[in-house]
């Protein structure tokens, strides 16, 4: 069994998310799923097919706003979700990050999404993600997750 289903999304950081959403969604008719003002940003996620996310951030001042042109020298990616299959899975990778002290073990509800993160060997802030509603309606600011079936 495959314990990850591919990517669920990727987060970017961008200076004008108006321009970001007009490109995105006119070039490749990725519809906008979810937008929100917060008070240190504005945010919006971009359907990217069937299970996954392209999650852009706007962020103006922020010095890796803007690509640069030359490859391994564009900036880090501020943070990747993967998707799992199965709660099954979710919960096995979420023991064995657990185990390896890379995570608390903190489980979110997004809405559509339960969301886990941990960091890799590299300290990058990774994401792992089960969806539990494939129409990806509802999205919603992160809440502690409380399993109802226990």
């Amino acid at each position: 069994m495959n314990l990850v289903s591919g990517i669920h999304h990727v987060a970017v950081i961008t200076a004008n998310i108006d321009r970001f959403i007009e490109f995105y969604t006119d070039v490749f008719e990725m519809p906008v799923i979810f937008q929100e003002t917060t008070p240190d940003f504005r945010h919006a996620l971009l359907r990217a097919g069937q299970q996954s996310v392209l999650h852009a951030a706007e962020m103006p001042d922020n010095i890796h706003s803007s690509g640069l042109p030359e490859m391994f020298k564009r900036g880090h990616i501020d943070h990747l979700a993967l998707n799992v299959p199965t709660e099954s899975a979710f919960q096995i990778i979420r023991r064995k990050l657990i185990d390896r002290g890379v995570s608390d073990g903190a489980v979110f509800d997004l809405g559509p999404v339960l969301n886990l993160s941990f960091s890799d060997p590299d300290g990058m802030h990774i994401e792992v993600c089960l969806i539990v509603d494939t129409s990806f309606e509802g999205f919603h600011q992160p809440q502690p997750y409380i399993d109802k079936t226990s």
